[in-house]
């Protein structure tokens, strides 16, 4: 059995960034990342009440899922450097290649790694990829339109007119 690399951080960290709660946040530890990749494994793929689970299998194209949450890791290990986290939203996965049918029959552990390609003002692309013992799983890219940023201050309301007009005596 290969060994696993220690992570870097672990389920708890993750939870703490993704909006995802409970089973639905599905990776356990960031293995690697810089400041354009992001390495992450999972190993819930197996579970009978995996929360992507339909007709009693973990379908190939459920680890889109997995790699948009690598990206959304990958965005929150950047925030400090970038002053803060804006949320973002999956809009497209495009040249998505499944090579397996199910994700579910896999013995070993999931690595999920996303590729930061471009980013503009509001929006990424990555490139994604998962594996299994070596194998590719599946791979594509994947386009993020990125919210407002939720840190910074709110601009001051614009004064009333009502405000600027002389009151009345009662």
């Amino acid at each position: 059995m290969l060994s696993r690399p220690a992570p870097l951080f672990d389920h708890a960290w993750i939870a703490a960034r993704l909006p995802h709660a409970g089973a639905m946040c599905l990776l356990d530890d960031v293995l690697a990342w810089d400041a354009s990749h992001v390495v992450c494994s999972a190993d819930d793929q197996r579970r009978p009440d995996h929360p992507l689970r339909q007709f009693g299998r973990l379908g190939a194209a459920c680890g889109i899922e997995y790699a948009a949450q690598a990206m959304a890791v990958h965005g929150a290990l950047l925030a400090p450097a970038q002053g803060g986290v804006r949320p973002g939203m999956l809009i497209s996965a495009r040249s998505v290649q499944l090579h397996v049918d199910r994700l579910d029959d896999l013995p070993q552990p999931l690595q999920v790694r996303a590729e930061r390609l471009q980013a503009g003002e509001d929006l990424l692309i990555y490139g994604f990829s998962l594996h299994s013992a070596g194998r590719l799983l599946l791979q594509g890219r994947a386009s993020v339109l990125l919210g407002p940023d939720t840190t910074a201050p709110a601009a001051p309301a614009a004064p009333r007119v009502s405000d600027s007009l002389p009151r009345g005596r009662a």
